[in-house]
Order: structure tokens, then sequence, then C-alpha cells
């Protein structure tokens, strides 16, 4: 709930997603990238992932992706251009990456920032904002909670319906005894895991 969770209210509640929109995901391969990959998808945002490597962007586009971009080798913000820009921003990674999509938003546009995976918290530029009349959109999802109970608890009933329809496959890449969970936090550290790292208790 908490991954599906932050990306069905960011996408939805907050930056009001519309069918047909251009949605850039940055950190698309992630535990919550890849669900806003799927939930754009699943609300009919033309989707452009953001990633490292192919392996990884191979995962973006079985999860309906519909252009990929390898953030270790191509020009983020020309790339995005070339692809008619973005109208929202989906954004756990900061830094570099932010200010490349930000130049490479539409008119309009609704920026989510949602955490900096980079270590490197973006300084917005207002002028920007308003030449593009822009908007920045911060999202905690236990901030909001307590904001809007309601919504949340919504959120959680579609989600849950989704899932029982098959229309959302969460993606575990890796699956480890409880007596290798520090390998799991490795995976997770040196980026090395996509979606989800389970570790199983028991037999």
């Amino acid at each position: 709930m908490i991954t599906y969770g932050t990306s069905h209210l960011a996408l939805g509640a907050k930056a009001a997603l519309q069918p047909g929109e251009r949605l850039l995901v940055l950190g698309a391969s992630g535990g919550v990238g890849l669900t806003a990959v799927e939930l754009g998808h699943l609300m009919g945002a033309e989707v452009i992932a953001c990633a490292r490597g192919a392996e990884k962007l191979a995962i973006c586009a079985q999860k309906g992706a519909d252009h990929l971009i390898d953030s270790d080798h191509a020009d983020i913000r020309d790339s995005v251009k070339v692809l008619g820009g973005a109208d929202v921003v989906y954004d756990p990674i900061g830094g570099a990456q932010f200010e490349a999509a930000m130049r490479a938003s539409n008119q309009g546009a609704r920026l989510l920032p949602l955490g900096f995976a980079s270590g490197d918290v973006p300084q917005i530029p207002a002028n920007i904002l308003l030449v593009k009349n822009m908007t920045v959109l911060g999202f905690y999802l236990g901030g909001f909670a307590k904001l809007h109970p309601k919504a949340m608890a919504q959120s959680c009933e579609t989600l849950i319906q989704w899932y029982l329809e098959g229309k959302l496959k969460p993606h575990v890449s890796n699956v480890l005894p409880l007596g290798e969970a520090n390998a799991g936090l490795d995976l997770l550290r040196t980026r090395k895991a996509t979606g989800k790292v389970v570790i199983k208790i028991g037999g």
C-alpha cells in the first residue's frame, strides 16, 4: 500500500493526471517508480520511463511504458522534448534529473517531487515556473493520509479492487530468507533491485 498508494494519490489526487497526457517517470524501475509506470498506463497516460540500463527498462516496458530513456546514456531533457515534452513529472530521484525533467516539461506541467534518491535536493528556479506556468506539488503519503484520510481510504479500496481484478501485478525482483536480510538491503543500496525485494520469514 505504500508504493502503490504513493503513486495512485500523487498522480490522481495531486497531479490530476488525465488520459492522453504525457507522464515522465524518473527512477522508473524502483519501488515507487515502477508502480507509477503501471498506474500511469492504467490511467490512460502516455508513459515515458527513465531508468538505468536495458534490463531495467525492459521491466518498465512490461508494465506499460510507451517510451524508454536510459538515464546512463541519454540526455533526459533532449529525449523528452523529442517525444513532445512532459505534462506530469513523477520524481523520486531529485538532483540533475529533476532539473532536466523540469526544462523538458510543457506549459502548464505539474511536477511531483517525491524523494531524493540521488542525494541532491534540487533548488527550483521560480522564474522557470513563472514562464512555463508550471506547478510543483510536494507529496508525502504519511502527511497526506493525516490531511485527507477519506481520500486515503478510497485509494486503498480502488487499489485492492484493481489488484483483485488482475489490473495490478506487483513486481518482486528478489525473494530472500531472513538470514540474508542484509543482502536484500544491499540490493536496494546499490540499486540492483527492481520493484520490491521481499524478505521471507520462516519456511
